[in-house]
C-alpha cells in the first residue's frame, strides 16, 4: 500500500487531494490541528494525527508513525516551515503547495524556468500580511530547490487562483450568486478580465502526479489549459444553472460615480495573468473541460448556499450603476 501524509487536508484543496489519493490506492493520513470539521473522520483508508505543523517534534513523530512515501504540504506559509519539512521528511517525496503569486512579474505567460520569482527579505519571511504572501511562497520554492540539491525528492506546485466545490473563500461564489439571483450582472470594464484559474480537482490531480513523477527541485504551474474571461465565466455559470444572464460592462468612470472601482470585484485583473502549463502537461496531466468545471462549481455553490456576497460590491450599488447607464442610453 502506498502511504501519503497530508499536512492539512480537511478543507478545500486538501479535501479534494485526499479523495484523489484514495482513488489511486493510497493509504492517507492527515496531520492537522483539528480546528475544522474533518470530512474523513469515519472514512476507511484515512487516518488523522493531531498536531501543529510549526512543532518540529510533532512532525517528526508523524513521520515515524506513518513512514510516508509521499508528503503533500498544504499549510506551509513561511519559508522556515518548508525548510523544516524537507529535513523531517527526507525519506519521502515531498510536494510543497506554493502559488502563482510567487512570480515577480506578469509575463504572458509566466513560465517556471523563465519568469523571475519574488525576492524575500528576512522581515517578509516571518510576516503574515497579504503583501508578503508572494515573497514568502517564492522563498519556499527556493527552499525546495536547495533541499533537492541536498538529495531530498522535493518539488513545488504553483496553482493559480483555485475554484471549485468546498471553496470557503467564495470568490467565484460571488459570481455564481449574482447569476443565480439576477437577470443582469454588472462586471468591470468589458468583462474581458483574464485571470488564469485552477479547478480544484485539477490541482489535486497535479499534486498527486508531481508527487509521483515530478523532478526534484522543480516547480510546476497549475491552471486551466484553456483560460476564459470573466464574462465567459458568467455565461458558463448561467448554462450550468439553466438560466440566462445579461452581462453588463461598466467603465471606471461609471463605477466611480457610486464610489466603486474595478478592483472591488472578485477575480478582476487589469491585465492578463496567465501561466504556462506545458511543464505539468508533459507529466501526463490534463485539465477538466471548462464547462464541466464551472458546472460542478456552480451547482455545488448553489446547493450549499454559497453566494460570496461579502467579496464584492453590494447589490444596491450595482443597481445604481445599472440605472445610471440606462438613463444615459435612453
Amino acid at each position: 500500500m502506498k502511504t501519503a501524509l497530508c499536512i492539512g487536508g480537511t478543507r478545500f484543496v486538501g479535501r479534494h487531494t485526499v479523495e484523489e489519493l484514495l482513488a489511486h490506492d493510497y493509504d492517507v493520513t492527515t496531520f492537522t490541528r483539528g480546528i475544522h470539521d474533518d470530512p474523513f473522520a469515519d472514512r476507511a483508508g484515512v487516518s488523522h494525527i493531531p498536531g501543529d505543523r510549526t512543532d518540529r517534534d510533532a512532525l517528526e513523530s508523524a513521520a515515524a508513525e506513518v513512514a510516508p512515501s509521499v508528503v503533500i504540504d498544504f499549510c506551509a506559509y513561511h519559508p522556515r516551515e518548508v525548510k523544516t519539512a524537507t529535513e523531517v521528511f527526507v525519506d519521502a517525496r515531498y510536494v510543497y503547495v506554493s502559488s502563482g503569486s510567487a512570480y515577480a512579474r506578469p509575463d504572458v505567460p509566466m513560465r517556471e524556468n523563465g519568469t523571475p520569482i519574488h525576492d524575500c527579505t528576512p522581515e517578509q519571511a516571518t510576516d503574515d500580511s497579504a503583501e508578503s504572501y508572494g515573497p514568502r511562497k517564492a522563498e519556499g520554492d527556493r527552499a525546495v530547490a536547495v533541499a533537492a540539491v541536498e538529495g531530498v525528492e522535493a518539488m513545488a506546485v504553483r496553482p493559480m487562483l483555485v475554484y471549485g466545490p468546498h471553496d470557503y473563500t467564495e470568490r467565484f461564489a460571488y459570481w455564481v450568486g449574482r447569476v443565480a439571483e439576477y437577470d443582469r450582472v454588472l462586471v468591470p470594464g468589458d468583462g474581458g478580465s483574464l485571470l488564469h484559474r485552477s479547478y480544484v480537482e485539477d490541482v489535486a490531480r497535479a499534486l498527486r502526479i508531481v508527487a509521483e513523477e515530478g523532478e526534484p527541485g522543480e516547480a510546476y504551474n497549475v491552471a486551466d489549459r484553456n483560460a476564459f474571461s470573466l464574462s465567459e465565466s458568467l455565461e458558463l455559470v448561467a448554462d450550468a444553472l439553466d438560466t440566462e444572464v445579461d452581462v453588463v460592462g461598466a467603465s471606471e468612470r461609471e463605477l466611480a460615480a457610486v464610489g466603486l472601482e474595478p478592483a472591488d470585484f472578485p477575480l478582476y485583473t487589469p491585465r492578463p495573468m496567465l501561466v504556462s502549463t506545458e511543464k505539468l502537461a508533459s507529466l501526463g496531466w490534463e485539465s477538466t473541460p471548462k464547462a464541466d468545471a464551472v458546472a460542478a462549481t456552480a451547482t455545488a455553490h448553489v446547493e450549499n448556499g454559497r453566494d460570496g456576497a461579502e467579496n464584492g460590491p453590494a447589490r444596491k450599488d450595482e443597481e445604481k450603476v445599472l440605472e445610471a447607464m440606462e438613463e444615459t442610453s435612453a
